[in-house]
């Protein structure tokens, strides 16, 4: 259920406050339905944020059976899966997890820009939020030091930004609603 906008003061241009609507973030993932896709690349890495993504899903009210786990050989081919999954329209929100770890030639550059550019390529031509926890790092033992809070934050970001689309796409449906009751009303009339 989305939220309504909590009002709080916000400066004005003349220096007063006005009211303004702030929508709240929603974490309640009960109900909703997540597709993740996990690069098996760095597989001892990207195992550690799937566990910590599932765990923090759970942890948010997300069914074991409402979380579908896919995996892909490396971060260039996330960006296919999520679209096969966007296209189904069966996925609130997707997750990609994967790690791209600096290595001695400009292949890192290459599948950190181009894996990126993908994943946000496909959340806005399908209109599905897609939390991106596909690390870029220097070396293993950063890739380590980051995974578990990697891992839980994508849980995060794809809760709320599923909440947060769905509460998107509800604005302006109560006004139509509202003006279908008043030509019904007139019809009677």
């Amino acid at each position: 259920m989305a939220r309504r906008p909590a009002s709080r003061p916000a400066p004005h241009i003349n220096g007063t406050f006005m009211e303004i609507g702030q929508y709240q973030p929603n974490h309640e993932g009960d109900g909703l339905r997540i597709g993740i896709v996990q690069s098996r690349f760095n597989e001892p890495v990207c195992n550690g944020l799937v566990d910590a993504c599932v765990e923090e899903l759970e942890r948010l009210g997300v069914a074991g059976e409402d979380v579908l786990l896919v995996t892909v050989p490396g971060a260039l081919e996330i960006a296919l899966a999520l679209q096969k999954l966007a296209e189904s329209g069966q996925f609130d929100a997707l997750i990609a997890l994967g790690a791209v770890i600096r290595g001695e030639t400009y292949h890192f550059e290459l599948v950190s820009n181009e894996s990126g550019a993908g994943i946000s390529r496909i959340a806005l031509d399908f209109g599905v939020p897609i939390a991106n926890a596909v690390l870029t790092t220097e070396n293993d033992e950063q890739a380590i030091a980051r995974m578990t809070e990697k891992g839980r934050d994508a849980a995060r970001v794809a809760v709320e930004m599923a909440n947060l689309s769905s509460a998107l796409d509800q604005l302006g449906q109560d006004d139509d609603e509202d003006e279908e009751d008043e030509a019904a009303d007139e019809d009677r009339a």
